[in-house]
């Protein structure tokens, strides 16, 4: 039995969750990983220092297109985009014009080669605009037809597809279904082959589908039957829109990303050459999750951008309002508010330029990396906006119309924080992005526990895989008794920083054997310890963090001395902040209310504290099924 029965439960529905969703799962490392390092206790700092150098040549390239898309960012009423809900046709064709659409797509196809460091750069910028043209972009570019035809698309679907996407023919990509998010196995939409062969009929609904009501291509996802001897399973299929059969039948409205469009795609026996299937039959899922593994990046880099944009209105407004005969900004209160949006701002974008420098290297596995980055950054961008609203008081709350309708400047804090809020949920909810990244955390575990972590084995083998799993964590454990933190002159490049890069290192040997008694504690039952694995990536999420502002703090300290105080100050305050939160989070390894928590919601589960719901009025009820059928 595979090292992977620890996914196993007791539900045949569950069983097969897991299965579909294992895989999908990329198992080899075939490139070192610095990500993974940190949660096995072998924190090799060599992986990220010196900062890894971008292609001169590339780089220019760059530089050039964030000129011009600075030029039309600046013609653009963001405010225009947030009253109507739409974007303007005419910047539309802006951004054809000037090839935003192509940035990621090779030169040889017609797009501009950009890498993944200044695609994100211009994600940044762009989203200061109005973040619904940061959305469409990225939706397009980073899961939508591009990305996974340039990573699995035949040379003749290259051709095809490729230059109409990098000349502005706007893409989706369609996966989630009114009754599936996160769980594939419970796909309902397919796509069954014709008698002779030649094409695949499709059939079913998506939900959430970004660009979709104005895409002119797609990537849905479908689930081909078994047929003639083949498993076959989830698939990937670039559909033209336009395609008989498809019906956009509703255009999502949400409490933030207005001028997203985002709708509902019914799809009735709409005929898909087979020559659009991209890859193999049963593949789909894999060429999904392998297209996110670097196309999470752009939420990172959005959100550092909002990080940015926010320690500015900030720090003007801390300077400009004055209470009780001082700026609010030299009251400690707000003080250490704006201290933690400076040095959390500088920590989004450390981290998002690691990720994105090390994915366009190549060298390394950044699977990771990414999936830390999005994990992190969503999560710490939110508190950065809520700190702005809470600095900014009442005007935090009010709308920009209304403050420029009474003659103040047209700060739309309140749309940062409903802004915001969607990115710990895109391309995968913080709750799912844990359990993934914990899978890959624990991975060497399974592997030495072999049927130790299977709900299903005896007695006997279990004990037979207790012979082998000694012999391994006898050779391992040792190793994570001592290392370079404990020596105090270690990581002496780093000058005053070297403090911290030794506490990373230390913490890392220290998560790792948690994360062994963990596994040593719970077995089989560990996949059910979803609080407690999710403890153990907060904290190697906060350690990665740290790496990456002490190595970029280092490069631009060499790189311009005159910034170089200022810089060191920043990643020692960031470092001095996420140290706070990794003891915090340590302790509550042990130390936690998730036996209470437990109980107290099966109680809620089962009906018991209906009382508690007493004395509301809930205007919802009657208006429709919590999930909608799949009926036009």
């Amino acid at each position: 039995m595979s090292v992977d029965a620890v996914h196993q439960s007791s539900t045949p529905g569950e069983r097969k969750a897991r299965e579909v969703a294992e895989e999908a799962r990329e198992r080899e490392w075939a490139r070192p990983s610095f990500a993974k390092g940190i949660y096995l206790g072998d924190f090799d700092v060599k992986l990220i220092h010196p900062y890894p150098v971008p292609d001169p040549e590339v780089a220019k390239r760059g530089t050039q297109f964030l000129d011009a898309l600075r030029e039309v960012c600046e013609t653009i009423d963001g405010a225009r985009i947030e009253r109507e809900d739409h974007i303007p046709d005419d910047t539309m064709a802006a951004l054809r014009r000037i090839g935003a659409f192509g940035m990621k797509i090779p030169r040889e196809y017609g797009g501009l080669g950009l890498s993944l460091v200044d695609y994100g750069r211009a994600l940044m910028l762009i989203s200061t605009v109005h973040p619904s043209l940061g959305a469409l972009l990225s939706a397009h570019q980073s899961i939508g037809v591009p990305e996974p035809v340039r990573m699995f698309g035949t040379p003749e679907q290259k051709q095809e597809y490729l230059p109409r996407c990098a000349a502005g023919a706007v893409s989706a990509f369609l996966l989630t279904e009114p009754d599936v998010g996160s769980d594939p196995a419970r796909m309902g939409s397919t796509a069954t082959p014709t008698d002779d062969g030649s094409a695949y009929l499709l059939d079913g609904v998506k939900l959430w589908t970004t660009n979709g009501p104005i895409a002119e291509l797609l990537v849905v996802m479908a689930a081909v039957p078994p047929h003639d001897g083949a498993r076959a399973g989830i698939s990937a299929f670039v559909v033209e829109a336009d395609s008989p059969g498809i019906t956009v039948e509703h255009r999502n409205r949400f409490m933030g990303l207005r001028g997203m469009e985002n709708g509902v795609t019914r799809f009735r026996q709409v005929r898909v050459p087979a020559e659009n299937r991209l890859g193999r039959e049963g593949q789909g899922l894999k060429i999904a999750l392998t297209t996110l593994n670097t196309g999470r990046l752009s939420i990172p880099a959005i959100v550092a951008g909002a990080g940015k944009w926010s320690l500015g209105i900030a720090r003007q407004w801390s300077k400009e309002r004055v209470q009780w005969g001082r700026p609010i900004g030299e009251h400690e209160a707000v003080g250490s508010k704006l201290a933690f949006i400076a040095a959390t701002t500088f920590a989004l974008e450390s981290v998002f330029e690691l990720s994105a420098v090390l994915a366009d290297a190549g060298q390394k596995d950044v699977r990771i990396e990414a999936a830390l980055a999005k994990l992190w950054s969503s999560e710490m961008g939110y508190r950065v906006a809520d700190e702005l609203v809470q600095i900014r008081g009442g005007r935090g709350f009010e709308t920009a119309d209304s403050l420029a309708a009474r003659g103040e400047r047209a700060v739309p804090a309140e749309q940062l924080l409903r802004d915001m809020r969607i990115n710990r949920i895109f391309e995968g909810s913080s709750e799912i992005m844990r359990l993934l990244i914990a899978r890959e955390a624990v991975d060497m575990h399974l592997s030495a526990a072999g049927e130790l972590a299977s709900r299903d084995a005896d007695l006997r083998t279990k004990a037979r895989a207790a012979v082998g799993a000694s012999g391994f964590y006898a050779r391992w454990l040792p190793t994570l008794v001592a290392g370079q933190g404990v020596r105090p002159g270690a990581y002496g490049e780093f000058g005053r920083l070297a403090r911290h890069v030794r506490f990373v290192e230390r913490s890392s040997r220290t998560l790792a054997r948690r994360t062994f008694y963990a596994m040593a504690r719970w077995q089989a039952r560990l996949d059910r310890k979803e609080v407690l694995l999710g403890r153990i990536v907060d904290i190697g999420a906060e350690l990665f963090a740290m790496s990456a502002v002490c190595t970029r703090a280092e490069a631009i300290r060499r790189e311009d001395p005159a910034k170089g105080a200022d810089v060191v100050r920043l990643a020692d305050a960031f470092c001095e902040q996420s140290r706070q939160r990794v003891a915090e989070t340590f302790r509550r390894l042990g130390d936690s209310t998730d036996r209470t928590d437990t109980r107290l919601a099966r109680a809620v589960l089962d009906g018991r504290l209906r009382w508690l719901e007493d004395g509301v009025i809930d205007q919802s009820e009657g208006t429709g099924p919590w999930i909608s059928h799949d009926t036009p």
